[in-house]
């Protein structure tokens, strides 16, 4: 009657299909565009997470990006052959590659922790991205028999205890009985009397 409540519901974890899927394309995204889409990964691996490491490292592959962009754009050549040009290129190329697996580890890591709402630190307890609050101390349930003594059964006798009594039939079977009797009684007379 005077309960805790309802429990709150268990948090949901997305799809293990919609996970796959994102993780294919923030994969393949930085790997098919020879890095130069690699920061997408980053940012998704800091907006899912929230911690400030993974917000860094979307910072340092920005920052990694636009390095890589301000050097290919010194050079004059069409095939990037001057030193800045193959610099950008290269950094550009394992920028994405180094994203793509950042975002891997990070991913399977974040979806890999059991998603438990007890003595979890806050920072770990995410569902979609959004922090969780930690749940609310209970107080102890008041226990409403807790001074009243608890009747103890006899100490057993060594005297072979007699069989239980045989019931009689309750009175009621009887009355019964007696009553189906009449009414069968009854009903011949009436059929006799045709």
């Amino acid at each position: 009657m005077h309960g805790h409540g309802y429990a709150p519901p268990p948090p949901r974890r997305p799809s293990t299909g919609a996970v796959v899927t994102l993780r294919v394309i923030l994969v393949a995204l930085p790997l098919m565009t020879c890095g130069f889409l690699g920061w997408p990964a980053t940012l998704r691996a800091a907006l899912v997470t929230r911690r400030q490491r993974e917000w860094w490292a979307f910072g340092a592959s920005l920052a990694i990006w636009v390095f890589a962009i301000a050097l290919m754009s010194t050079d004059n050549t069409d095939d990037f052959s001057s030193p800045n040009g193959t610099l950008g290129l290269v950094l550009m190329m394992l920028s994405g590659v180094a994203c793509a697996i950042y975002f891997l580890i990070v991913d399977i890591h974040h979806y890999g922790q059991p998603m438990v709402m007890g003595n979890v630190p806050p920072q770990q307890t995410t569902l979609y991205g959004y922090q969780q609050a930690p749940p609310a101390p209970q107080p102890p349930a008041p226990q409403p028999y807790a001074g009243t003594p608890v009747p103890q059964p006899p100490p057993p006798q060594s005297a072979p205890a007699p069989p239980p009594p045989q019931r009689p039939a309750p009175v009621r079977i009887d009355q019964v009985r007696a009553e189906l009797d009449e009414l069968s009684d009854y009903l011949r007379k009436h059929e006799d009397g045709r």
